[in-house]
Order: C-alpha cells, then structure tokens, then sequence
C-alpha cells in the first residue's frame, strides 16, 4: 500500500484543497497524535474535511485508483458552514444540535461515542475468540493430515497393479 500511498501524494502535492501525509505511530514523538484520533492499527487511514476536527476513518479499497477518486470527490460535508451539503433530514438534526447548550452536546457526543466504543471493544473480543477458534481448529485439521495423510498416499498407491508398478520402474 505504500507505494500507492507516495504516488496519491505526489498526485496532490500541489492542491491547495488536499492534503495527504502520514505518521508513524510507531515513533516516541507521534504517540500522542495518534491516542487522539484513535489510531490502533496499521494502516489506519483518517479523512478530514471543514468542521470536523476528529476525522474520520477511510473503509474504503486501497488501490491508488480507488483512493485517488475518493480524495477527488472529497470536500465539505454537512455541517453548520456547508448547510447547503445537508439533506433535509440532516438540516433537521443539525439545527436540533445546533440549539442545544453546550454541556448537553457535549454529554450526548459523550453518549454516542461510549456506545461505539462499547460495540467496537465487543467486536475485538469476538475477533479474538473467532482467531482462538480458527487456530484450534488448524492445529486438529493439521494433526489430523499428519496422522491420516502417509496412510492415504499408500492407500492411493495401491490403486496400481503390482505389473503396473514393474512396468513403470
């Protein structure tokens, strides 16, 4: 992915809209950066756009054709300085929030943000017992090809006559 990721770069290094970079979340100095856009993997791969200060992780594929149409299309989103990008239903829960004092924003992003951090700490650990249950199951499958599989080669060679085998040595 790297290569594809310099090459979108170097695409864009002279938007005066776009900008692609990257951090290494692996080095002392960019730790923090990373704890607080949530980075946990890599690659991790964020998009911000005008008025969202937290980003937003890209799901998208990773081949530069992909990534570079999507870094086209990109720009301002919904929100209280591009109102005109909002559907009706947005508008409607944009001005709800909008109206709100900022404590209680505050809690209800607090609310939602503890719910997706909820399912994503419950998805992990159905990730970890699926990996658990995939690995014992390839330890039995491989047991159980070191155990049967010398018995079936000579079951299949004994397909051949024994004037078959004569023949061919």
């Amino acid at each position: 992915m790297k290569p594809d990721w310099d090459e979108l770069g170097e695409k864009f290094e002279n938007s005066k809209t776009k900008l692609i970079g990257d951090v290494d979340c692996t080095k002392d100095e960019s730790k923090d950066l990373c704890e607080r856009f949530g980075v946990k993997g890599y690659p991790t791969l964020k998009y911000f756009t005008p008025g969202d200060p937290d980003g937003v992780n890209y799901e998208g594929e990773r081949d530069l054709k992909s990534l570079t149409a999507f870094v086209k299309a990109l720009g301002p989103s919904c929100g209280p300085n591009y109102k005109k990008k909002c559907t009706p239903e947005e508008l409607e829960a944009l001005d709800g929030y909008l109206a709100l004092p900022a404590e209680e924003l505050e809690a209800k992003i607090a609310e939602v943000n503890g719910l997706i951090t909820s399912e994503e700490e419950r998805h992990e650990q159905v990730q970890k017992e699926l990996q658990a249950t995939y690995k014992a199951s390839m330890e039995q499958l491989d047991a159980a090809k070191k155990k049967h599989l010398p018995e079936l080669k000579l079951m299949k060679a004994s397909r051949s006559k024994p004037a078959d085998a004569a023949a061919a040595a």
